[in-house]
């Protein structure tokens, strides 16, 4: 049986995601800071109390798995908040630096350990973070830590791959979700099956691929 370790699994597309791989299969490692019910309910291997911004945290979380093999890592944990220019919130820029870029890079060094030849990873990121996509300016936050997101992920593919670890960067779409208001294009469920489908399709020859949820490569 294949693993498959989520973070941010409890809600939204997270949880979705830990749906559709145990559909499949998996065994399914939902690291999460607070449990939904429908988590606890779905037969996962529920993780709480991790906040992927404590590198503690996740160094003890590491610590439990040691020797365990995870063939899929899947960043998922975000956050969003909303700035406009004239009335920025310097505090929540950082933390949406800190939680959507810094983090996910935490828990992957983390994991490395865990991660053997053939496994994947995969970044969930936005098309906000693309700098040439940008046609509306605003959300600085959540713009500035998805583009260093993107700037991550394609460090990991370039320096894992020696070790035979591929990398997804990955859009999910405008996604049905409490971030948005649940004003998205897509259900949750949709999108996960999409990026499951992105994520088998994933090898080392297409290793950093900045991927829409529909197959669309993005520009950067």
């Amino acid at each position: 049986m294949q693993t498959v370790l989520i973070t941010g699994a409890n809600r939204g597309i997270g949880l979705a995601l830990s749906k559709t791989y145990l559909a499949q299969g998996w065994q399914v490692l939902a690291v999460c800071r607070n449990a939904s019910p429908e988590l606890v309910e779905s037969g996962a291997r529920v993780i709480a109390g991790v906040d992927v911004t404590d590198q503690a945290a996740l160094n003890k979380l590491a610590d439990t798995f040691t020797g365990k093999k995870i063939d899929l890592l899947i960043n998922n944990a975000g956050i969003l908040q909303r700035e406009a220019l004239g009335n920025l919130d310097y505090a929540s820029i950082e933390q949406q630096l800190n939680v959507n870029a810094i983090a996910p890079l935490r828990v992957t060094e983390a994991f490395l350990g865990n991660l053997q030849r053939g496994a994947k990873v995969a970044f969930i990121t936005s098309r906000m973070g693309s700098i040439s996509d940008n046609t509306s300016g605003s959300y600085y936050g959540y713009r500035m830590s998805k583009a260093a997101l993107n700037a991550a992920a394609m460090s990991l593919a370039r320096d894992l791959q020696p070790k035979g670890i591929a990398v997804a960067v990955l859009h999910p779409g405008y996604v049905q979700t409490a971030m948005v208001n649940f004003g998205g294009d897509i259900s949750a469920e949709e999108s996960a099956q999409r990026l499951s489908q992105r994520i088998a399709d994933l090898t080392l020859k297409n290793s950093g691929t900045f991927w829409h949820s529909n197959g669309d490569i993005l520009p950067w």
